[in-house]
């Protein structure tokens, strides 16, 4: 549930901002009338990305266990993929976000102002799109049951609640510190559930060595322990890890995170070195 729910919140607080940012926007620049139409290109996101995620969940049923397994394994390893862009990128561009879509509501707020609802599906549905698969994934890893569900609306509507303050300007957060380490854990979630994947192809007969454990610790970490559950639940850590599992896990995740915190030092001294020169110019 831990993990499901930080997935929930990182990824509903991007989209939360994204539709804060456009408020304020719009009624700093006059532009308020066209609030509704920001509204139907939110909903329209939501509807597509609840539409995604139901297709995900009931869309393999009647296949064979293999072609399932197959299946899960191929949309495991592109949800690691999304996740893996979407955390990089963010640490690209999240100091210029706020200026990105002030750009794109100038360019698309003339006339009946629908330009502004399609830049607000786009913004909220590729974040929304991208939690459904991530969800469903770590929800395969963690064993289907409602609580990979509850855990995400939690850290969801944690997000809403956190975007109502800040718009309102009664709470004030360090986003840049939020993002880089959140950014952080999800790719050890990832991990997780790229190992998992790899699980996946062998039940499907795609890799082998389904039974060459790299260590089984079912004995120390029973799975229905509070526990094992614990660390399924965070981590996606399986007690009976196969060799390719392992080797895929530390792969990814010491490789991934090294880059992740050079782009994030990479940008943190590119804003210094601007900051020096807008001050020395003025």
């Amino acid at each position: 549930m831990t993990a499901n729910y930080l997935i929930g919140l990182r990824e509903g607080l991007e989209a939360t901002l994204v539709v804060v940012l456009l408020m304020a926007y719009l009624m700093k620049t006059g532009r308020g009338h066209l609030l509704p139409r920001l509204w139907a290109g939110v909903g329209v996101a939501l509807g597509v990305s609840v539409g995604f995620g139901a297709l995900l969940t009931f869309g393999p049923r009647g296949l064979t266990f293999e072609a399932q397994e197959a299946i899960g394994g191929t949309l495991s390893v592109a949800a690691v993929g999304l996740v893996t862009w979407m955390v990089f990128w963010m640490a690209r561009t999240a100091r210029t976000l706020g200026s990105e879509l002030r750009s794109h509501v100038d360019r698309t707020a003339g006339g009946a102002g629908w330009g502004l609802a399609v830049v607000a599906a786009l913004a909220v549905g590729r974040e929304g799109l991208e939690t459904a698969l991530f969800l469903w994934a770590a929800a395969q890893a963690a064993g289907q049951s409602a609580t990979p569900l509850f855990g995400a609306l939690l850290g969801i509507a944690t997000a809403v609640i956190l975007g109502i303050l800040l718009h309102r300007g009664v709470l004030r957060v360090n986003l840049g510190i939020f993002f880089i380490w959140s950014g952080a854990a999800l790719i050890v979630i990832a991990g997780g559930v790229l190992a998992y994947a790899v699980h996946d192809f062998q039940e499907a007969g795609i890799l082998p060595g389904l039974h060459h454990l790299a260590f089984d610790v079912t004995a120390a970490v029973p799975p229905s322990s509070w526990y094992g559950t614990l660390l399924n639940g965070t981590l996606n850590f399986s007690p009976a890890t196969t060799w390719l599992e392992a080797g895929a896990w530390l792969l990814y995740v010491p490789a991934v995170t090294y880059f992740y915190l050079r782009s994030h030092r990479r940008v943190r001294a590119s804003a210094n070195v601007a900051a020096v020169r807008t001050a020395a110019a003025s």
